[in-house]
């Protein structure tokens, strides 16, 4: 049985934006929706031009919109949205210019600035001019290795006002993977801070430039920026082919008021990457005009994101969430940016952040609940969290626990929603809305103008079974390309190759009879024992029920002709891996999952093997137990304890 656990009052779906909207479209195409959410998504699936045509006029998109809505083609990649429209990307983020707050940065060290809309505007302007004093012109690429800071922010928005193409990573990236990531796009300048912290430790940052350097040649110019509230660490570097400037010399250039010149709706935004855990990373170039609908029409319809509202998402700037938390200043909202360790020095740190600077949308990761389910399992509403609206939960599936633990102990009355998309489309395919109840474990369903499908192995159809998450119908953040990608081999072979012109996406999930969808986990990690597939989510579920448990990671491998599940965890301290604990955690997977899905072998680990965005790598951890080699090792923030996996005499018989 679906068991609810939140539902809007009347009130608050009449004042939200959702139904703002649903008046809007009914006046204009002269249609009743009902207040019902699943009618305004089947018209927005039937309708797909004049549904993403409405979503500019709806947001005050600022630009030129084309009275074509789409320009059609058999290959569903090459469909066009909105042609010949034309906008500046920037423009668009820069949404205000008054006295009122725009970003506010905290580290964890406890450093806090803010920046006025005025200032920003002042900011973007002079970083704009000097880009253009190096002459950085439309397309060419600008590289930042930056953390979570005001100025990274204000660096992509002068970027992007030029129509040159962003790309960054973030300071826990080793010199190995900046450079397999740079040295594929050429960028002409780069931005990179001095140094970071993390969990007490300071990181000097300056060194590792040299190197960077000498391994992406096409860079001509770099940017040193100290680290907010710190001064500058002494560089030694110097070069001939390269000219190095200050962050500071910068922000004394005189500024102008901008004058945004309109770029092609399809026109380059950013070069995000795929993990590299499976090879060189994938460089996913996205167009801006796509970008921007997705995401206003993500912060405004089914996040209920406001004038004046002040979003927090923890995210770095290497992975796509940034962007999306970014983007939310084209909807006059303010952003709350955080850097650092989430639980240093205390565990519910980020929770005082909600509080403190009366955050109206809190984002973190389903990992993050349930690390702050097992280190405070009785917050019982601790933080009063007045302003809290929303709260985002992404990065893997949220568990039963982790949905009823954030209403148990955080805040009752609140609209919590499980999201899921990824770095490929830079949004969601699956998200929350406010006219549909959140039901314990489910995502509520499909983004607006997403015909978002689960299909078996043949492309048909599944209801409440578990399948391939699929999306039938073209939309216009689908990436523009894959960077030196020619004629689309590597971008048709990633989303095309098993399904005829479907988005295949690579999530195991199902659909409810709710219209909720689970995620089981990437499905080129499933499971499959005796033929059947499982997903890896299922098992993990049951496994961090466990106060024992601090985390852990599930594996098929290859055995007897078949495949035996393995599952290695790692434990809090003071606990053991003993008879009573083995025997616990079978007859609790074996009861809420299924006997199939109880692991053959149970073994302790220190940690577990994780990307620089904190995903848990099952594929690094098969590979190695089988005698495989691990294509990028400089892929994971900790190579090194893939060591554990090998060669262990467990998992030879």
């Amino acid at each position: 049985m679906s068991k609810k656990l939140w539902e809007a009052t009347i009130n608050q779906k009449k004042k939200s934006l959702l139904s703002s909207y649903e008046k809007f479209i009914s006046k204009q195409f002269k249609k009743n929706f009902n207040q019902k959410y699943e009618n305004i998504l089947k018209w927005s699936i039937k309708n797909s031009g004049s549904f993403w045509s409405s979503i500019w006029d709806f947001s005050e998109i600022k630009g030129i919109k084309s009275k074509y809505k789409i320009k059609k083609s058999k290959i569903f990649y090459k469909n066009k949205f909105l042609p010949n429209s034309k906008l500046n990307f920037a423009e668009n983020l820069l949404s205000k210019n008054s006295n009122e707050k725009a970003i506010t940065f905290i580290s964890e060290n406890g450093f806090r600035e803010e920046r006025t809309w005025r200032e920003l505007n002042i900011n973007v302007s002079k970083v704009s001019k000097f880009l253009q004093s190096i002459k950085i012109k439309k397309k060419d690429r600008v590289a930042a290795y930056m953390p979570n800071s005001i100025e990274t922010v204000e660096a992509f928005i002068a970027s992007s006002s030029l129509g040159a193409i962003w790309s960054s990573c973030s300071p826990d990236f080793g010199v190995k993977g900046v450079v397999e990531r740079f040295s594929q796009i050429d960028p002409k300048v780069l931005f990179s801070i001095d140094k970071y912290f993390y969990n007490g430790k300071t990181i000097n940052i300056l060194d590792r430039i040299p190197k960077i350097l000498k391994d992406v040649p096409s860079i001509e110019y770099v940017v040193i920026v100290n680290y907010p509230g710190e001064k500058y660490l002494q560089n030694k570097y110097k070069s001939r082919k390269v000219k190095v400037f200050k962050w500071r010399e910068i922000t004394k250039i005189e500024s102008k008021e901008i004058q945004f010149s309109k770029y092609d709706f399809d026109q380059e935004l950013a070069i995000l990457y795929s993990s590299g855990t499976t090879g060189k990373p994938k460089c996913i170039c996205h167009r801006s005009g796509g970008v921007l609908l997705q995401h206003k029409k993500e912060h405004q319809l089914h996040c209920d994101i406001k004038e004046g509202d002040n979003i927090f998402y923890f995210t770095t700037c290497g992975w796509m969430m940034w962007n999306w938390l970014v983007s939310a200043l084209a909807s006059k909202a303010s952003i709350v940016l955080f850097d650092g360790s989430p639980m240093y020095k205390k565990e519910d740190s980020l929770l005082r952040i909600a509080e403190k600077e009366k955050i109206t949308l809190f984002g973190v990761s389903a990992k993050y609940i349930d690390a702050l389910r097992k280190f405070k399992p009785k917050l019982k509403y601790k933080y009063k969290l007045s302003k809290l609206r929303t709260i985002c939960s992404t990065g893997s599936p949220l568990s039963n626990d982790g949905f009823r633990y954030v209403y148990e102990n955080i805040k009752k009355n609140v609209h919590l929603s499980s999201i899921s998309g990824g770095t490929d489309i830079i949004s969601c395919f699956v998200l929350g809305n406010l006219y549909q109840p959140v039901i314990l474990g489910e995502i509520q369903n499909k983004g607006l103008g997403l015909d978002v499908d689960i299909f078996n192995e043949k492309g048909k159809s599944l209801k409440n079974r578990k399948g391939e998450l699929v999306c039938k119908n073209p939309f216009p953040s689908m990436p523009l390309k894959f960077w030196n990608d020619k004629n689309d081999i590597k971008f048709h072979s990633t989303y095309f190759n098993n399904f005829l012109n479907i988005w295949h996406h690579g999530d195991y999930a199902q659909i409810r009879e709710s219209g909720g969808f689970i995620i089981h986990g990437r499905s080129d990690t499933t499971l499959n024992p005796g033929g059947v597939r499982l997903g890896t989510a299922e098992i993990y579920s049951e496994v961090e029920k466990f106060i024992e448990v601090k985390e852990s990671i599930v594996i098929g491998q290859a055995w007897d002709n078949d495949i035996r599940i393995v599952l290695f965890i790692v434990l809090n301290p003071k606990y053991k891996l003993n008879d009573s604990l083995l025997k616990r955690i079978k007859i609790q997977i074996r009861k809420n999952a299924s006997p199939r899905h109880v692991p053959s072998k149970i073994l302790m680990v220190n940690d577990i093997p994780r990307t620089k965005n904190g995903k848990i790598v099952e594929l690094a951890v098969k590979n190695i137990v089988e005698g495989n080699d691990i294509k990028n090792k400089e892929a994971l923030a900790n190579p090194n304890i893939l060591e554990q996996y090998k060669n262990l005499k467990e998992l030879k018989y």
